[in-house]
């Protein structure tokens, strides 16, 4: 075994002498580029970071082999307060989702629901048929389907003899 030699600090350090806690490097350093080592634990939408008309309803978008698919997760939302518009290449998808009223004798203990408008557009490949265009809304999930447009096939041209 090794022998450790401990020695007893015949001055010990007065409390006053330590280094204050806001003037430690690695919390000056940590205020001075804004970093936290544990904001990627936070979720990433809060719901502080949304303002008080804002609902964001998460959609799926993929390709198939007949067209495109949307779906998002609108549960609450009216099929009359869903628009639905193509300009161009552009899908917009906007709606509204109408909170509840809070009656004053009720006490909330938490409140996480969002409510409120919200809008988003995708950009389609030029490939899709927005004339179409179909939607659906069946158990608070609503789906857009664009299918694509019948592929040009190429035209064979005949070369015909001619009479000399």
């Amino acid at each position: 075994m090794a022998n450790i030699d401990v020695r007893k600090d015949q001055n010990p350090t007065p409390a006053t002498a330590r280094p204050r806690r806001d003037t430690e490097p690695s919390r000056m350093l940590r205020a001075l580029f804004g970093w936290d080592p544990f904001r990627e634990m936070e979720p990433f939408f809060t719901t502080p970071m949304l303002a008080d008309d804002q609902y964001l309803p998460a959609f799926d978008v993929k390709e198939t082999h007949d067209g495109f698919h949307f779906q998002a997760d609108v549960p609450g939302v009216k099929e009359g307060d869903i628009s639905i518009q193509v300009n161009g290449n552009r899908l917009t998808i906007s709606g509204k989702r109408e909170s509840e009223e809070k009656k004053q004798t009720d006490t909330y203990y938490t409140y996480e629901r969002t409510y409120g408008s919200f809008s988003r557009s995708f950009t389609l490949p030029d490939g899709a048929d927005t004339l179409k265009a179909q939607a659906d809304l069946k158990d608070g999930v609503l789906s857009v389907i664009v299918p694509r447009k019948p592929e040009q096939q190429p035209k064979t041209i005949e070369v015909k003899k001619t009479k000399s």
